[in-house]
């Protein structure tokens, strides 16, 4: 099985493609200009070292582009840059599109595998292409914050949240009985260890040109950045378990953080026989990320859904 892939930068239906208007997004969210500065070359930015900078942007983005007037997360929870997850929705939709025949958008049910308290994936897909979605955490708080968004803005009948009562399993107990879903996604914690964890937080400050912390007190809580065995244990039980629940979606998908972790998702997808494997990379500035799809439904099946 030879996996097919495809690479782009942002995706051309993704809003964000050419930076951002501070101008416009604080028209939207006047709160962001209290945050907005020149940077090193004269241009709106803010400090995207400022947790509470990098809220008010999302608060910003997710009104103007996405018509959620509130949105906000716990302290310390991951707050997520909006182009790249708006950039994996879009992907997904091309996948839709381009395998199932006589594809109706406006049946697609989407389940989202580690919501956070964010909620951004559903936020983005129920608005860009109408879809139903779910989202599915362990994390109650979590799932309490996602569930007062999704009141705060009256998108009950679009969006639902659910909690996987079971932390050793990914769909067991979040995909019921007799339920179909047209496609999952994932952004799997990808560390083994807190240490990890907060070894690559400190990557990123320093990055910033910021004095690196020394607790995990910034994007994340541990489930949402690691777990036990990292990443390549997290995706061998996803696709493992994937196969159990062969005939209730079409396909499944996660993002894979891991270059190096390819070719032993390969070798898992050979494993429980998929179908068909594909990657599809994706580019945001200067960060390379990608996403790999498997299903176990032949063309045929497909044109039941």
């Amino acid at each position: 099985m030879k996996p097919e892939s495809s690479s782009s930068a942002l995706h051309p239906c993704n809003q964000h493609r050419t930076g951002y208007d501070f101008d416009v997004l604080v028209q939207a969210h006047p709160t962001l200009s209290q945050y907005v500065r020149p940077n090193a070359y004269g241009d709106d930015s803010i400090d995207f070292s400022n947790p509470q900078a990098v809220k008010a942007l999302n608060q910003a983005l997710l009104k103007h582009y996405y018509g959620v007037g509130v949105w906000d997360i716990p302290k310390n929870y991951l707050c997520p840059p909006i182009p790249g997850r708006a950039d994996y929705v879009h992907y997904l939709a091309d996948l839709l599109a381009e395998s199932i025949p006589d594809f109706n958008p406006e049946k697609v049910r989407l389940l989202d595998i580690g919501t956070g308290a964010n909620l951004v994936y559903p936020l983005i897909a129920s608005h860009a292409y109408g879809w139903q979605c779910v989202g599915a955490d362990i994390d109650a708080k979590a799932l309490r914050n996602a569930q007062q968004i999704i009141d705060a803005n009256g998108l009950q009948q679009q969006i639902s949240v659910r909690q996987q009562p079971n932390p050793g399993s990914i769909f067991k107990g979040v995909m019921l009985p007799g339920e179909q879903f047209t496609i999952t996604l994932c952004n799997p914690p990808f560390h083994a260890s807190a240490a990890e964890a907060l070894a690559g937080t400190q990557r990123k400050w320093r990055g910033l040109g910021k004095k690196p912390p020394q607790a995990l007190n910034f994007g994340g809580q541990s489930n949402e950045l690691f777990c036990e065995g990292g990443e390549a244990a997290f995706l061998t039980s996803m696709i493992s378990e994937s196969k159990l629940f062969a005939r209730q979606c079409v396909w499944f998908t996660t993002l894979v953080s891991k270059a190096s972790n390819l070719p032993l998702v390969y070798r898992q997808l050979k494993k429980v026989q998929a179908v068909t494997v594909k990657t599809v990379e994706m580019a945001q500035g200067q960060k390379q990320s990608r996403f790999v799809a498997w299903t176990f439904q032949s063309a045929s099946s497909k044109k039941r859904i």
